[in-house]
């Protein structure tokens, strides 16, 4: 029976001490897998690359006995798609069916000077090594200890990784509509992303992008505030900026931000690539402005409430402009549930188990959107965060604790475990299935 998160003396089980083991005796050898994958550039807009490492996947997870293909998705979202594998149980004595989920892709560009990885001791750098390609190889690497034992038959697993996690394109729904359905059959998801010390993601907020456009009357400055020619676009986009902050800040759990903001005479802005060029000069009054942000949100309920009052401040314009606000989906969000908290306490017990000490939940402030996000409404229990300790995502100085990395994959390994065996549902019984 798997003990909850307060209670320290729960011990390992004999075969729990040797899948820990396994893991123990190919950490190297997941090191190297780990500085393969990481040193393949898989931005998401390089397809080649994020094939490539999907690839890589594919042919691991098949010689694991999975049923794994390649998902292509340039034709219906333009972006190069997923790695999804299953593999049902073979023992016929099997716990909850498991959705796990991973991305391929980052955001370092091919053109970046942080390409390779590099180890010192116990901390590895590279591009892409915390977010989340090590999460990727603990996901793998605690299968590969599992299957080394003759435990991984009892399993019923998909495993899918996705490849635009980072910069998801047009029809989001339509790039992970194969994984909710693999939601819509699994009864606990876990996500791989980066973890954090002493912590377990049982909530993130979801996030939608947002684009604010002012037009103004072009004129010589020095009819500006006249009433034939008004504010102008520029006076206008930043009145409208102004009172989001005023009016929403503030309230819990709810952010948004204007991340880029063009304005003059002429305005050429590139969602795509979020650049924009713009031409005015100091005697002319701003034509065009055009900002675009994210709002993030920790339930529906608050996103409806926040994009209402978004929309009825932009309606509000200064004299001589016209303002128009586009709110489109992103991610949703992931609220805290009573089966997450299950599942996290199951958690909390195996690190403790292992040496470690208790777990606690997120705060959902420090974490961004996830993939979890989509498929976490439609099970029993749901955690993400199952990756190693890492920091600097996103940036050149990305670092992974290869300490945790080997800790990560222990607690994985065996978490899988318990969730394979046929007892596995009071980890998570105080949670219905939603279909």
């Amino acid at each position: 029976m798997v003990c909850g998160a307060g209670v320290a003396a729960e011990q390992l089980s004999v075969p729990e001490v040797a899948i820990a083991a396994r893991v123990d005796d190919g950490f190297e050898g997941q090191v190297t897998f780990l500085e393969k994958i990481v040193n393949m550039n898989s931005d998401t807009m390089n397809f080649a690359g994020v094939h490539a490492v999907g690839a890589v996947f594919l042919a691991e997870l098949q010689a694991l006995g999975f049923e794994a293909r390649w998902e292509s998705m340039s034709d219906q979202t333009g972006r190069a798609g997923h790695v999804i594998a299953t593999r049902n149980s073979k023992s016929g004595k099997s716990g909850v069916s498991i959705l796990a989920i991973g991305h391929l892709d980052t955001i370092h560009p091919a053109t970046s000077a942080f390409t390779r990885f590099s180890r010192i001791e116990d901390r590895a750098t590279g591009p892409g090594i915390a977010d989340m390609k090590s999460g990727d190889a603990v996901l793998l690497y605690a299968l590969k200890a599992l299957a080394a034992e003759g435990a991984l038959n009892a399993a019923r697993i998909t495993v899918i990784l996705t490849g635009d996690e980072e910069m998801p394109g047009s029809g989001v729904m339509i790039s992970r509509r194969s994984m909710i359905e693999a939601a819509k059959k699994a009864d606990v998801v876990l996500s791989f992303e980066t973890g954090e010390l002493g912590v377990a993601v049982t909530s993130r907020r979801g996030f939608a992008a947002w684009t604010l456009q002012v037009s103004g009357q072009r004129a010589h400055s020095s009819q500006i505030f006249s009433d034939s020619v008004g504010a102008g676009a520029i006076f206008g986009i930043s009145r409208i900026l102004d009172r989001f902050y005023e009016d929403l800040r503030g309230e819990p759990l709810l952010t948004f931000n204007p991340g880029v903001l063009s304005g003059g005479t002429n305005v050429d802005f590139d969602s795509e690539a979020s650049m924009g060029k713009a031409f005015g000069k100091a005697n002319v009054v701003a034509q065009s402005a055009t900002t675009e942000g994210e709002l993030r949100f920790i339930d529906q309920k608050q996103f409806d409430r926040a994009s209402t009052r978004m929309k009825t401040l932009a309606a509000d314009v200064l004299p001589g402009t016209k303002a128009s606000l586009e709110i489109r989906d992103g991610y949703p969000a992931m609220p805290a549930t009573a089966g997450n908290q299950r599942l996290l306490e199951a958690l909390s017990g195996i690190n403790q188990a292992l040496g470690g000490g208790a777990l606690r939940a997120n705060d959902p402030l420090t974490r961004g959107a996830g993939d979890i996000s989509f498929a976490a409404p439609y099970a029993r229990a749901a955690l993400d965060g199952l990756g190693a300790v890492g920091g600097g995502a996103h940036t050149d100085e990305e670092w992974l604790d290869l300490k945790d990395f080997r800790a990560a994959t222990k607690r994985a390994a065996i978490l899988l475990y318990r969730l394979s065996q046929q007892n596995a549902r009071d980890m998570i019984e105080t949670a219905p299935h939603i279909h």
